[in-house]
Formats: C-alpha cells, sequence, structure tokens
C-alpha cells in the first residue's frame, strides 16, 4: 500500500546556497575606490601647499616671541609684509600710511596705542618703556590672520 520511494523519510532537508562573497568587487567599486583615492591625494596636495605656503607665518610668530622691544616687533611686522605683499606696496609706506595699510589687510582694527606705536615709537629708544605687549598681541593675530591677497587687488588696480 505505500510505496518506499514517497515516503517522508526519504526527503532531504533543502540545502541553501553559498554566500555571496565580497570579493572579486564589480567593476563601480574600483571606480569609486580609485576616486577616492585622487580625491585624498588632491586634499592632501592642497594642505601641503597651504602648511608650505604659511611657513613665514611660522617663522614670524617665533621670532614675535623672542622681541624685547617696539622696534623689533615693528621689524618682524614689516618682514612678513614683504614677504605677504608686493615689495612695491610695502617697502615705500612709512608712518601712518605704513599703519594704514596694516589696518587694511587685517580684519582686527588697530589699538590707538599700537597705532601710534607703529607709526612713531619705533624711532624711541629701547629702553624707553611702552606696552610692548600690546603690540605684540596685536602683531601676533595680524600675522595669523592678514589676508593681503583681496587688497592687493584693489591696491593695483588704484595705483595704476
Amino acid at each position: 500500500m505505500s510505496d518506499p520511494s514517497t515516503s517522508l523519510d526519504q526527503l532531504h532537508d533543502v540545502v541553501p546556497p553559498r554566500d555571496i562573497g565580497w570579493w572579486p568587487l564589480a567593476g563601480g567599486w574600483y571606480v569609486v575606490g580609485i576616486a577616492l583615492v585622487v580625491l585624498l591625494l588632491i586634499i592632501a596636495f592642497r594642505m601641503w601647499r597651504n602648511w608650505q605656503a604659511s611657513a613665514y607665518r611660522r617663522a614670524a610668530l617665533r621670532e614675535l616671541e623672542k622681541a624685547p622691544d617696539v622696534s623689533t616687533v615693528a621689524t618682524i611686522l614689516r618682514r612678513t609684509a614683504l614677504v605677504a605683499a608686493p615689495r612695491s606696496l610695502v617697502a615705500g609706506k612709512t608712518g601712518d600710511a605704513w599703519v594704514d595699510w596694516l589696518a587694511s589687510v587685517s580684519p582686527d582694527p588697530i589699538p590707538d596705542q599700537v597705532r601710534h606705536q607703529l607709526a612713531l615709537g619705533i624711532y624711541s629708544r629701547p629702553d624707553a618703556g611702552g606696552d610692548v605687549e600690546t603690540l605684540r598681541r596685536y602683531a601676533d593675530q595680524w600675522i595669523r590672520h592678514h589676508q593681503p591677497n583681496s587688497h592687493l587687488l584693489e591696491s593695483t588696480s588704484i595705483s595704476t
């Protein structure tokens, strides 16, 4: 009556297929990976270029830490400005014109005491006193944050 070929004892479990592996990847993932590597190289190159371009700022800040008087701080500011902007814009400026140029390329306003020190104080004796710390703080901020590039376009078009 019962046929042995149809017996439930003869049935086997369903065997699931093997999991699909991650490797080898589809071609699109290679394109994404290459694009990501190229993007990371571009970002690293730009960061390196910016680091190289700001080397003068780091050197000026190191010198500024050791500056003992107003004259030395003013010299550091002048040398930094000569690196950041064309010599024709910076070298001929003295007194109030020099201080006005510094103010025009800086996001921070110049305190009156610093303005006076930069315009006239550099001619005083080194031991004449004065608040060098205020000037040093302003010089630190100026070196870190000046943006002469936007001002250069305006200055060169006006002076020509």
